[in-house]
């Protein structure tokens, strides 16, 4: 694989991207005790190469004034992982987990609100964004006791509110079931999950990308530049926005800014997030034995999904998470919840935790 060339993608591939779309038919739906690695980071010099920003953790922030006054970046290595997370705010903790194509930036928009009255916490998952270094596995059980090193061990958090998105909610639901005490209330979103009421191999047929990604080496020899993952991404995320192809509609805009697009190629440009990026995916059958095995959760829990999608995502989930207080369909809100309605997620989640 080479990262470094920067040429017009050959018509094949362009072509497997659009049959693909023809496929799409259903979105998936305070610090403590750190070791010598954390603390808040100096910004480095940026540097710009064809495909666009080199690898900068604060690449996105590093200029922006307001959100520097309130949040930091910062780095603690967990049995060999180096994880990024920002954290800003005062009050109780509240953690934040990404999905994918993501990071913690997809939190941008309504972190600042959060932090209004929470400490907030927006992690980079093992192996993704700006962490650095392979966890065990990619499983969403292995990565959440990776979080809990990082969050009870590393950050020193005895409790606190947790909200996890997409895959980032298979981390988050793994959480809530292997470590229910330290968890005060959880939000889920978007995120039906595997197991006895959606196996993995019927999860996978519901989208084009969950087929993709699935596969053994194909998505990285397919996949293997800047310029390539550039196009992957742009061309996905308007597919399950608000009226894209995964909800019927015909949407080809993307509701992702160009600054935001870029941050996202930085990190998935390194071709070890983009193999974790795909290991998540390839661990679904093992997230569905873990599902089913999953201890019982009566952690207060909100449910959070696209519009449209609340009637299909909460029979996977209500197995396990037996006490979903409210479920909550986001208006005019595809899969990116948000970043399509940071006011109506924000308010959810605030007047939620706050009960």
């Amino acid at each position: 694989m080479n990262l470094t060339r920067h040429h017009r993608r050959p018509p094949r591939r362009r072509l497997l991207l659009g049959a693909g779309a023809l496929a799409l038919s259903l979105a998936v739906g305070g610090t403590a005790g750190c070791d010598g690695h954390d603390g808040a980071i100096a910004s480095a010099p940026a540097t710009v190469s064809a495909a666009g920003p080199a690898a900068a953790y604060d690449a996105a922030t590093r200029h922006d004034a307001e959100f520097n006054a309130t949040f930091k970046h910062k780095f603690s290595t967990v049995r060999g992982v180096r994880m990024h997370y920002v954290t800003g705010g005062k009050g109780p903790a509240l953690v934040l987990l990404h999905g994918w194509p993501q990071t913690w930036y997809e939190w941008r928009k309504i972190m600042p609100a959060l932090a209004e009255k929470h400490t907030v916490y927006a992690l980079d998952l093992p192996g993704l964004g700006d962490s650095k270094g392979s966890p065990e596995s990619f499983d969403k059980k292995t990565l959440a006791r990776y979080v809990h090193g990082l969050l009870r061990d590393r950050i020193g958090l005895d409790t606190f509110d947790l909200v996890a998105h997409d895959l980032g909610g298979g981390v988050g639901f793994q959480y809530v079931s292997q470590f229910p005490g330290q968890v005060n209330s959880y939000v889920h979103m978007d995120y039906p999950v595997p197991g006895r009421r959606l196996p993995a191999a019927r999860y996978r047929t519901f989208s084009w990308h969950m087929a993709f990604n699935s596969q053994q080496a194909i998505p990285e020899k397919l996949v293997d530049n800047p310029s390539d993952v550039r196009e992957y991404l742009t061309a996905f995320y308007p597919q399950v926005a608000y009226g894209g192809a995964s909800f019927g509609g015909r949407r080809t805009r993307s509701p992702f800014t160009e600054a935001e697009i870029n941050e996202y190629v930085r990190t998935y440009s390194r071709p070890d997030v983009l193999h974790a990026g795909f290991e998540l995916y390839r661990s679904l059958d093992k997230d569905e034995r873990d599902n089913i095995a999953a201890a019982r959760i009566n952690t207060p829990t909100l449910l959070l999904t696209a519009t449209g999608s609340l009637t299909s995502t909460r029979p996977t989930l209500t197995p396990t998470l037996r006490n979903i207080t409210r479920a909550v369909e986001i208006p005019r809100s595809g899969h990116w919840l948000a970043e399509e309605n940071p006011e109506a997620v924000a308010r959810e989640i605030l007047s939620f935790i706050w009960k």
